[in-house]
């Protein structure tokens, strides 16, 4: 069997399909605990200040991949102007 770069790309492929769900839905965790954070904080500052933060890391970490992806199909249309195929995906959860 030989390694070819389709074959390692495949692979990766495959990998970053299955690991991609799993960091959408760590960052919609992270971002749904801070709002619990914030309004179960029952006017402690320190823990308002704490869901806060939360609430920015899950939205920071939503952002930073929907705009990888985004900046992925872009460039997929500058390199492949009539298209390899269909465009990345955005994940979804397994049924």
């Amino acid at each position: 069997m030989a390694i070819t770069i389709y074959s390692i790309v495949d692979n990766v492929t495959a990998l970053l399909n299955k690991i991609i769900p799993l960091l959408f839905f760590i960052a919609t965790i992270i971002f749904l605990w801070g709002v619990i954070l914030y309004i179960l904080s029952g006017g402690d500052e320190e823990k308002r200040k704490e869901g806060r933060q939360y609430i920015v890391y899950g939205l920071v970490g939503l952002f930073v991949m929907v705009a990888v992806w985004g900046i992925v199909n872009v460039l997929i249309g500058f390199v492949f102007p009539g298209g390899p195929g269909p465009a990345p995906s955005l994940p979804s959860l397994p049924r």
